[in-house]
């Protein structure tokens, strides 16, 4: 019902944007959900009833994508694909989220000694590159060779751990902007508890750019999957299907005119990351006073110059 509304008070291009990233991320979704139909064959399957289904195989009735250099079938793995990254994203981006708005708020409300160690802490961890902490949390967790679990575990607990402070920041600097506000001090002036001022008057006020943080994120972890995949510390391909680690199989087969490998994977991963970004952009401009504003004082300013051009006409 949100997202209704949302599409109905957007105009132009912002609901263009909003209803082209809404389609983009409910395709991925559902093609996770539904990836058992869809696909025709097994994440790791390589022969079927007529036999082994041969490398390198050019689109065909029997494979509408193609096969790898592996013998799997390319619509097939860019399907579950899908429900890897999308699991991905629900474990890493989810617990990040939680954890870096629980430490933002305490952070910021109560201030002093420990609000200075939070935010030294955040900015050490921040510093790192995220795919290189994959890399590493994936090597100590799984010895470089994942199996479906321990890929995703990696890929979220490190991706989880990168998030936290960008979410912490956020959280953080709200907070100590909305403890000065007239609202907030008439709360303290009452008698409200501390647990009261932080989860009902700051913490619903102080949420309004996670949206965009939170598809940023999602569409990072995505993108840090793949990487993890492309270089070989990604998940086993017996194990579950990813879209990184078959564009790193594919590498070859594009100098030798053989694209189908690498064009629907790398295709996987642009319209998910695109589906995610242009969604959230769109719901943080709706969700921004100030860009409400502007865009409701822009058709009366355009009014208003047509009445003084007739007036001076």
């Amino acid at each position: 019902m949100a997202l209704l509304s949302d599409i109905r008070s957007s105009t132009g291009i912002q609901r263009g944007m909003l209803v082209a990233g809404l389609v983009l991320t409910s395709l991925v979704v559902l093609t996770a959900l539904f990836a058992p139909l869809i696909a025709p064959y097994s994440w790791g399957q390589t022969s079927g009833a007529n036999g082994s289904f041969g490398t390198q195989q050019p689109p065909s009735s029997e494979h509408i994508w193609g096969t790898t250099v592996s013998g799997f079938d390319v619509f097939s793995r860019v399907v579950w694909g899908s429900r890897t990254a999308v699991a991905v994203i629900l474990a890493a981006v989810t617990l990040s989220l939680f954890a870096g708005v629980a430490l933002g708020l305490v952070s910021g409300y109560v201030g002093g000694w420990l609000d200075r160690i939070s935010v030294v802490v955040a900015d050490a961890i921040y510093a790192f590159p995220s795919l290189l902490l994959a890399i590493v949390m994936s090597i100590a967790l799984t010895g470089g060779r994942s199996s479906a679990i321990g890929g995703i575990a990696a890929a979220a607990i490190s991706i989880m751990v990168v998030f936290i402070p960008q979410y912490f920041r956020v959280i953080r600097a709200e907070v100590i902007r909305l403890k000065a506000e007239p609202f907030v001090l008439a709360a303290v002036a009452s008698g409200a508890t501390h647990w009261r001022i932080m989860v009902v008057h700051l913490l619903r006020n102080a949420t309004r750019t996670l949206p965009l943080v939170f598809t940023l994120n999602a569409s990072e972890a995505v993108l840090t999957l793949a990487g993890l995949g492309f270089i070989g510390f990604g998940i086993e391909p017996t194990s579950a299907a990813e879209w990184g680690f078959d564009l790193n199989r594919s590498v070859a087969d594009v100098t030798s005119g053989i694209w189908w490998t690498a064009l629907f994977p790398g295709l996987a991963i642009v319209i998910t990351v695109l589906g995610i970004t242009l969604l959230g952009e769109s719901l943080n401009d709706l969700r921004d006073p100030r860009l409400r504003m502007r865009a409701a004082r822009a058709p009366r300013d355009t009014a208003t110059a047509g009445a003084s051009s007739k007036e001076a006409q």
